[in-house]
């Protein structure tokens, strides 16, 4: 039987349930907004509420945006001759806040997976290689997660992306320990990664 009325008891384990938050840290959270003011939970329970309402991929990226194009694609100074390729739209955020790159991106939403069944279909692989053939890009940056997963992932692009002769695939160096992700990399290690990035 739990210690607390109901409502706190179904929020601790809603909150339990995000990544990196344990059931301590869910129940701090949960009486944080028991004390504070009306206003602060119910901003938080209209956010939660409206966030998937405007959400939508950005047709040409794939990136998480609000509108019809995503703010880097709609952005004309961004080098669209270097397409970076990265797993999850948190990624991009790393490489943004860390300010060492200013051309295009691609995201796959997740990476090669057989044993939990993920394949080329269930990303957007075939986004990429229709872009490729539009836009014809110089550059093809690899910047998976250096994990089995990411390396596979890696490779299976590369083999599809070979048909377009005068595109260079690179990728990004070691800075990254392996198993390490992106979106939880500092900024210089970023930026090592990226400058030392080689042809794959």
């Amino acid at each position: 039987m739990s210690k607390f009325p109901i409502s706190i008891s179904r929020l601790i384990d809603a909150f339990a349930t995000l990544p990196g938050i344990g059931e301590k840290t869910a129940t701090r959270l949960v009486f944080y907004l028991v004390r504070s003011g009306g206003n602060v939970s119910r901003e938080l329970g209209e956010a939660a509420l409206n966030l998937k309402k405007n959400l939508q991929f950005c047709p040409r990226c794939r990136n998480i945006t609000d509108s019809a194009e995503c703010v880097i694609c709609a952005d004309m100074e961004r080098d669209n001759q270097k397409i970076c390729v990265v797993e999850e739209a948190l990624d991009v955020l790393a490489f943004e806040k860390a300010g060492v790159y200013k051309g295009g991106y691609h995201v796959l939403h997740g990476v090669l997976n057989p044993l939990d069944g993920i394949g080329p279909d269930q990303l957007t692989i075939s986004d990429l290689i229709m872009r490729v053939e539009q836009e014809q890009p110089t550059e093809i940056i690899l910047a998976m997660n250096p994990s089995i997963e990411g390396e596979s992932t890696a490779m299976f692009i590369t083999k599809q992306l070979q048909k377009f002769s005068t595109v260079k695939i690179t990728r990004i160096a070691r800075g990254l320990p392996t198993g390490s992700e992106l979106s939880y990399a500092d900024d210089t290690t970023l930026m090592a990664a990226l400058n030392g990035r080689k042809e794959f």
